[in-house]
């Protein structure tokens, strides 16, 4: 995931896009944002499709997004990039130890 920092806007698309059973466009979202111009919208979601967060296919003219994750990993990824950007603020050597205890996990689990 590029970038799983969200404005307001698209915090809430995102959420609409995770509460439907199927990908949805512009169209689709628009009743759930009567206060944001289609406009808006689309470049919401063209945004977040830029951001890596969502997946889009175009079916006839228009394009239909989905989210890329589940709100569960999306959340954990996000959580891990504030850590390690407020980490790595502070220590360096602090990255580096937690990048050497995730890889025995995983070598562990493999």
């Amino acid at each position: 995931m590029a970038d799983p920092r969200l404005g307001p806007l698209e915090a809430r698309v995102l959420d609409a896009l995770w509460a439907r059973a199927c990908p949805g466009s512009v169209r689709d979202l628009q009743p759930q944002f009567p206060a944001v111009a289609y406009t808006t919208l689309m470049t919401t979601l063209d945004r977040l499709h830029r951001k890596g967060v969502l997946v889009r296919e175009k079916q006839g003219r228009a394009f239909v997004y989905s989210p890329r994750e589940t709100r569960e990993r999306f959340q954990a990824a996000r959580l891990m990039s504030f850590f390690v950007d407020t980490v790595g603020e502070q220590d360096l050597a602090v990255l580096d130890e937690l990048e050497r205890l995730i890889r025995e996990r995983r070598e562990e689990q493999s």
